[in-house]
């Protein structure tokens, strides 16, 4: 080469960072603060974490035991129900299939209790086994009761993911197949099952993570598993709770790498079908896949309902119920679950925009650091943010303060907005930012202008999800909310912890409705209209 043509070649310069990208990178690290602050504590308490992991061996053992348990028995069942909501004729198999979602609509916590409401004398259930002479059982607890109660009210996590993959499925090769002479049951292991094993891995993950950090439901059926340690040891002994913990962290983070790495090996044809499905024929099977689906339906929604209705009405015909000590819970959550909403949105839009638009490892990193808060339990994001607030120097006003109870719920919330926001930044086409950015040169009134109005679809959409989420959060507002205010969540903890059912029912019945609206809204409505 020349030695002029060295000289004057231009030095590179070295790539700089937008503002955008800055405030992605930012707020990533606001969401991983929590676990990291966790890891580093257990790692710089005076207590040594080998016999501290001694001292919780076995409720981890009883955590892995139930996650595995239920996710494994949640899968099967929704797996099973997708399949014949959706490729079978299942008679009414389209009112089975928006029938069979609405367990989603209880939080795991009031169905555990509704249950031990329904066995205890006078409670719906313990009145019918007692009409057929059946005694009721005196003791509804244990890994048996928490595993009936949460795989109850998980499996639609997995049910519709994989409906939905099998909605969009060929038919053709499983078609092809039949006239084969495969069997039905051959061609769903042969031809189905591999197309459809993203979808039940993702499920089932969620269903493990959930079970994994689920709180509430196994505090109230007295199975001891590490967020009960967590919760009972927060105060008195740090290091176990913090031990507790990260072992929480860990295995979640094992988890989800161990699905990743699954289903990072299935190639997956994403084609829609060409032609109508052709529905797999039962036969004399119909009556017991009818009976299957009446009996789902029955345990993880109707009983629990029924049982929150009868001791409702009781409260009322004795008049020791009050609707007005609703009323400060009610406008609390409500209250709470819509700013969360918005400031969940307002914060994860800007790496929504960085990782549509400018991607880079830093937007990656930040995104996965988002999405990483639903990962990990509310109960140890409420733990890190409360020992922070109570110990990091001018900040102790931030504890049991409002704004530390939005913080936690952004930050375990924020990855339910995430994939929305991301979907409404991809809704603005490429040819309308061109335009909009000769007309208008100022980046702000440009996104407020132009982009704004057609991403507000997918920003209410993720708003209305952290919305749903909020209501019926129960650790993070047990351990984060200000000692004076009251949530629907934490009303029906009391009262179901003190036996007052009546004031629990209509309570569970309020969080209830308003879930139920939210989830035709969110995410039956719009799977009726793919269908259509």
């Amino acid at each position: 080469m020349p030695a002029d043509a060295t000289n004057t070649a231009a030095p590179r310069r070295p790539r700089r960072w937008s503002g955008i990208t800055v405030a992605a990178i930012a707020i990533g690290a606001i969401f991983a603060a929590p676990a990291l602050f966790v890891v580093a504590r257990t790692v710089t308490l005076d207590a040594s974490f080998s016999d501290t992991l001694d001292d919780i061996r076995g409720p981890l053992w009883r955590t892995v035991q139930l996650a595995t348990l239920v996710s494994f028995s949640a899968t099967l069942l929704g797996t099973g129900l997708a399949w014949l909501t959706v490729r079978t004729d299942l008679p009414f198999r389209r009112v089975w299939r928006i029938a069979l979602v609405l367990p989603l609509v209880l939080p795991s916590f009031v169905g555990a209790g509704a249950f031990i409401a329904g066995i205890a004398p006078g409670g719906v259930i313990h009145d019918a086994l007692d009409l057929i002479g059946v005694d009721a059982p005196r003791r509804f607890r244990g890994l048996g009761a928490s595993w009936l109660v949460l795989t109850a009210f998980t499996y639609p996590y997995v049910l519709l993911p994989v409906s939905a993959r099998l909605d969009s499925l060929r038919t053709s090769l499983a078609e092809s197949a039949t006239l084969l002479g495969l069997s039905p049951r051959r061609v769903f292991f042969r031809i189905i099952a591999p197309e459809i094993r993203p979808a039940v891995l993702g499920g089932g993950l969620l269903v493990f993570l959930y079970t994994l950090s689920e709180f509430g439901a196994v505090q109230l059926l007295g199975y001891d598993t590490l967020t009960r340690v967590i919760f009972v040891t927060r105060q008195a002994d740090r290091a176990t709770s913090f031990a507790a913990a990260t072992t929480l962290l860990v295995l979640a983070v094992v988890v989800v790498t161990l699905e990743r790495r699954l289903r990072g090996r299935t190639s997956v044809d994403q084609r829609s079908a060409a032609i109508d499905h052709r529905p797999a024929t039962l036969g004399w099977k119909r009556i017991p896949a009818t009976l299957a689906c009446a009996a789902t339906l029955a345990v993880g929604l109707v009983v629990p309902v029924l049982s929150l209705l009868v001791w409702t009405r009781r409260g009322f015909s004795d008049g020791r119920l009050d609707v007005g000590d609703l009323t400060d819970p009610a406008i609390n959550t409500a209250t709470v679950a819509v700013i969360a909403a918005i400031v969940t949105v307002l914060v994860v839009l800007p790496i929504a925009l960085a990782t549509t638009r400018r991607p880079s490892t830093a937007t990656s990193v930040a995104a996965g650091a988002v999405l990483g808060g639903f990962a990990i339990p509310g109960l140890v994001i409420a733990l890190a943010l409360a020992v922070i607030a109570l110990n990091a120097p001018g900040i102790g006003w931030l504890y049991q303060s409002f704004s530390l109870l939005i913080i936690g719920y952004v930050i375990h919330f924020g990855s339910q907005a995430l994939a929305s926001a991301e979907q409404a930044v991809r809704a603005v086409p490429d040819h309308v930012r061109e335009q909009s950015r000769l007309l208008e040169p100022r980046t702000a009134r440009r996104v407020l202008r132009v982009d704004l109005p057609m991403m507000r679809p997918g920003l209410l959409a993720g708003g209305g999800l952290v919305f749903l989420a909020t209501v019926k959060e129960l650790p993070a507002t047990l351990l984060l909310a200000p000692l004076d205010f009251p949530t629907l969540a934490t009303e029906i903890w009391g009262g179901f912890n003190e036996g007052l059912y009546a004031l629990t029912g209509l309570a569970s019945l309020t969080l209830i409705a308003v879930s139920g609206v939210l989830t035709w809204l969110l995410v039956l409505r719009p799977t009726v209209r793919r269908r259509r």
